[in-house]
């Protein structure tokens, strides 16, 4: 019987995959430490060559902050607040 299949994280994939691209330790050396097989670690050094210009394309990358929602979201809160208040009041004067 087969156990459970082992899901890993992208993070320790790719601690992983630059421990290998180090070469300080061989691939098997790394499968003991970090217990997996060897040929994942392969697999994830292999994608992490492959995908690792996507990190400085400038087209992937969001160049503008995201939007300050604060104000609309205060201005939210006021009218519910307001809404709130009014139905309070109407059911204090229904019950």
């Amino acid at each position: 019987m087969a156990g459970k299949r082992k899901s890993h994280s992208a993070a320790f994939k790719a601690q992983v995959a630059l421990a290998a691209l180090k070469g300080d330790k061989t691939i098997n050396e790394l499968a003991s430490q970090f217990v997996v097989h060897p040929t994942l670690i392969h697999a994830w050094k292999k994608l992490l060559l492959q995908d690792a210009h996507g990190l400085f394309d400038s087209a992937t990358k969001n160049p503008r902050p995201p939007e300050d929602k604060t104000a609309e979201l205060f201005e939210q809160i006021g009218r519910l607040k307001v809404e709130l208040d009014w139905v309070k009041k109407k059911a204090a004067t229904l019950g």
